[in-house]
């Protein structure tokens, strides 16, 4: 299945919590000057056009990084994330928003660089155009699961794995947990992100199982849902898996998780933030 298209969804509260870790994470690698691989299993177009039929269908923007872009009360965490959006569009209006390369993109450095998969044929063609002055970017049109285990480790012992798939089959909730563990076994001091939708809990639970139950260490757990879980169709909420995160995440989460529900949530949103495994 090859049917979904983030252009629907860019810039809503998934991407918002999501992107403003990444930006967090990556943030961080640059702190020191050996390079280190961006690995994203599941890139998308790369940059998405907030006025093209896509976004404007939904408006799924309008109630995540619209309500916050030019709020004046931003926490100091969320800074460079939102400086990040907005040196996109010029610092005027909100025009375009970044898909996980497009944060990538303004990281990576000339020691760095970036491994970019995509399977949609779509959106490997805006991709492919999106890197194509881009010197330190491989974009391949191939599974992604398979591309993480065939880079790492990396040379440099250092890197970032994203993995964020599109869950259209039941099967990708194991599959990306899976993916982890076993690139773990080669990797175990890799910074590895999975994104997940909350659409039924049980999905999750069987996330979590499978991490507890594995031989990986250190891993956060992050969650902020607009609704409460039910059994009826829709994502409900959204949430990250982060190994081995930067030592200072879990304190700018701290600031992060309250600001977003206040700002993007409703009256019985909530927040979760739990070391699911201690180092």
């Amino acid at each position: 299945m090859l049917s979904y298209r983030h252009a629907f969804h860019a810039g809503n509260f998934a991407d918002v919590l999501k992107h403003s870790v990444l930006t967090l994470v990556l943030e961080y690698m640059t702190r020191k000057e050996k390079g280190f691989y961006y690995i994203d299993s599941h890139s998308g177009a790369g940059m998405y056009s907030l006025n093209d039929d896509y976004a404007q269908k939904t408006g799924e923007y309008k109630d995540g990084i619209a309500k916050i872009i030019a709020a004046d009360d931003i926490p100091e965490a969320l800074e460079p994330y939102i400086e990040l959006i907005k040196s996109l569009n010029d610092h005027s209006e909100l025009n375009y928003y970044p898909g996980s390369p497009g944060i990538a993109k303004q990281f990576v450095r000339r020691q760095d660089s970036s491994h970019l998969f995509e399977l949609h044929p779509t959106d490997i063609e805006h991709l492919t155009s999106f890197c194509q002055r881009w010197n330190k970017s491989h974009v391949k049109q191939s599974d992604g699961y398979q591309g993480i285990l065939s880079l790492i480790p990396p040379p440099s012992r250092r890197g970032v794995v994203l993995i964020d798939p599109p869950y259209e089959l039941k099967e990708d909730y194991q599959k990306a947990v899976k993916t982890i563990i076993q690139a773990y076994k080669k990797f175990a001091t890799g910074t590895y992100i999975l994104w997940y939708p909350v659409v039924k809990r049980e999905l999750v639970d069987k996330m979590v199982n499978d991490f507890t139950t594995s031989d990986v260490k250190n891993v956060l757990q992050v969650e902020f849902c607009q609704s409460p879980d039910t059994d009826e169709y829709g994502m409900t909420g959204t949430g990250l898996f982060i190994v081995n995160p930067p030592w200072q995440l879990t304190a700018q989460l701290e600031s992060i998780l309250p600001y977003l529900k206040k700002k993007l949530g409703q009256n019985n949103s909530s927040y979760s933030l739990t070391q699911l495994i201690e180092e």
